[in-house]
């Protein structure tokens, strides 16, 4: 697996090949890497690892959690790891923009949660699943892959559920790739790849 230390700085795109095997993925995102499919339309398309520059987490004591999402969060019941493989699913519906998550995508993710790190929250609206998101752990670092919902605030609450949970647990780092306007409204940050990767090493030291 290439070191993206290595990399041009400001250089998202590290690599391309390799495997969705579990000792592949582990390995990759010990090194501060992660795949998505070259042309997701194709479900033997190439992989591409990532390590983007500047990275995107969300620290843990910084959510922004408003005072309307608080209200909304009550009508809400949230769980955790109780519906990974529905939650991977909704989250690779093919009409999604932007839709990257393949068939071997949801397979290599759902094997690496029957073998104990994956992990989903899932959010219920009276019985029915509104919204989730699922990703990967390893020892004090969570990797955040990917989240949906199909009711209003759904989404944000499996995160505040998720925080909860890693500040619970004696999580360091939530990494959520990139920056988005939605993520960066919850408190998330850019934060250079060399200071990212410095608080990998200590997470899963």
């Amino acid at each position: 697996m290439p070191d993206p230390s290595d990399a041009p700085p400001g250089e998202d795109l590290v690599a391309i090949g390799a495997d969705l095997e579990p000792g592949t993925l582990l390995a990759a995102y010990r090194n501060g890497l992660f795949p998505m499919p070259v042309d997701p339309r194709r479900r033997r398309s190439k992989m591409a690892w990532f390590s983007p520059d500047p990275r995107g987490v969300i620290p843990l004591d910084g959510l922004h959690v408003s005072r309307s999402l608080q209200r909304s969060m009550r009508r809400f019941d949230v769980t955790i790891d109780t519906r990974f493989g529905d939650v991977v699913r909704a989250c690779a519906d093919p009409t999604r923009p932007g839709r990257w998550i393949t068939a071997p995508i949801v397979d290599a993710y759902t094997t690496l949660f029957e073998l104990g790190w994956g992990h989903s929250v899932e959010v219920f609206d009276d019985g029915e699943l509104v919204g989730g998101l699922y990703g990967l752990r390893i020892e004090r670092f969570f990797a955040g892959e990917a989240m949906f919902h199909t009711a209003t605030d759904a989404s944000k609450t499996a995160l505040v559920a998720l925080v909860e949970w890693l500040n619970a647990t004696g999580a360091e780092l939530f990494d959520v790739q990139w920056v988005t306007d939605h993520l960066a409204s919850l408190g998330a940050i850019a934060v250079p790849r060399p200071a990212y990767l410095a608080a990998l090493r200590s997470a899963i030291r």
